[in-house]
């Protein structure tokens, strides 16, 4: 759970931006939902994560003629919405047409995409329609289908037998493809792999000092080649090196490239192909590194990079530095592809293997304590 809390935590700007539109949404139609005939919720989410919210108020019979109506609960302020607290009795609205069309927009707003928010929206509302729900059932639900969308890809990278296996990674300039590959490498170092690092962006000498200080940090060896060099050419000898080594693995950073510059991509395709010259089963995973600030983007990043060098899985980083969170739903529910692990930070720490509700409840603002 220490990555939970910590997810939940710098997760803010998307957590935030849905946990506050949840509450806004049911609030709003609050008053008119009070005023309609009580209908028991049957919420189809897990047990636990709705057995705290208080509910509506027992039954009792209805108020007499010379009663004042009940005034709308006045909603918790923002600090104790995102604590999870409740000022009074929670405020209910019934699931219609209308809350589901907020619904939908609030999720296209947090980058989940128009098609995968309206998949989303209409299971939610699968035999709930006309039902009074409270803000916490409406995020259990939302979270419990984030969850289900994404509980097929949440996989760790594969580790074979095969020796050295090699692992290219790709992604565009500033996606934190060489953050990522040093702290993958030390959690690999640290169970015990014997791990080579090459540094392929030879065009960028920051990616190279980068790399090394990773390197020394984690005793893995980081092999480089003078600026401006053949990144291709290096590939192939640091292929060379890890195979009289013995290494385990083989982690091939590359230089940033945007998927719209043909020569970029053509030398990432060399890259490959010299590569294939050690070893044709190379690479044996090709990760595809994006930046979880670029939004929508990433679709696209996704689906060129794809067809060029045949990407096996996915690292999410900086979904601490967006409001957009949702684009990771919408990647697994247009490509399947595997998420291995997300990034919230930049120590070693701060990147950890994908957890499907432990991310939906985060993005919610569902607690899970």
């Amino acid at each position: 759970m220490a990555f939970f809390s910590k997810l939940k935590e710098r997760l803010f700007k998307s957590s935030s931006k849905l946990d506050e539109g949840l509450e806004a949404i049911v609030e709003e139609g609050a008053e008119i939902s009070e005023a309609a005939p009580s209908v028991a919720p049957h919420v189809s989410a897990p047990a636990d994560a709705l057995s705290q919210d208080p509910g509506p108020a027992s039954a009792a019979p209805g108020p007499s003629k010379e009663e004042p109506v009940a005034q709308p609960v006045k909603p918790a302020g923002l600090l104790g919405r995102l604590m999870g607290r409740d000022s009074g009795p929670a405020a209910r609205r019934v699931l219609d047409d209308d809350m589901l069309e907020q619904l939908e927009e609030l999720l296209i707003a947090a980058d989940m995409g128009v098609d995968t928010a309206l998949r989303v929206t209409a299971n939610m509302a699968e035999g709930r329609l006309g039902k009074k729900l409270s803000a916490r059932e409406i995020k259990a639900l939302l979270a419990a289908e984030i969850a289900r969308v994404m509980e097929n890809v949440a996989k760790p990278m594969p580790i074979y037998a095969h020796r050295p296996q090699v692992v290219l990674v790709v992604g565009v300039n500033g996606s934190g493809k060489t953050t990522t590959i040093g702290k993958l490498a030390s959690q690999f170092k640290a169970a015990g792999k014997n791990v080579v690092i090459a540094a392929g962006d030879t065009f960028r000498a920051a990616a190279v000092e980068q790399l090394q200080v990773w390197g020394e940090r984690a005793g893995v060896p980081v092999l480089t080649a003078p600026e401006g060099s053949d990144p291709a050419s290096l590939a192939f000898d640091a292929m060379t090196r890890a195979q009289e080594e013995g290494a385990d693995l083989l982690m091939i950073d590359t230089a940033g490239r945007l998927q719209n510059r043909a020569d970029l991509m053509e030398e990432l395709s060399k890259i490959i192909r010299v590569i294939r010259k050690k070893d044709e089963t190379a690479p044996h995973n090709t990760l595809l590194v994006l930046d979880a600030t670029t939004g929508q983007n990433a679709l696209s990043q996704v689906d060129t990079f794809q067809k060029l060098a045949d990407v096996s899985g996915l690292v999410m980083t900086k979904l601490d530095g967006t409001a957009k969170g949702g684009v990771l739903v919408a990647l697994a529910d247009k490509f399947g592809l595997p998420i291995h692990a997300i990034g919230v930070g930049e120590q070693i720490d701060d990147l950890a293997p994908f957890d499907p509700e432990e991310f939906a409840a985060a993005l919610t603002g569902l607690d899970q304590s």
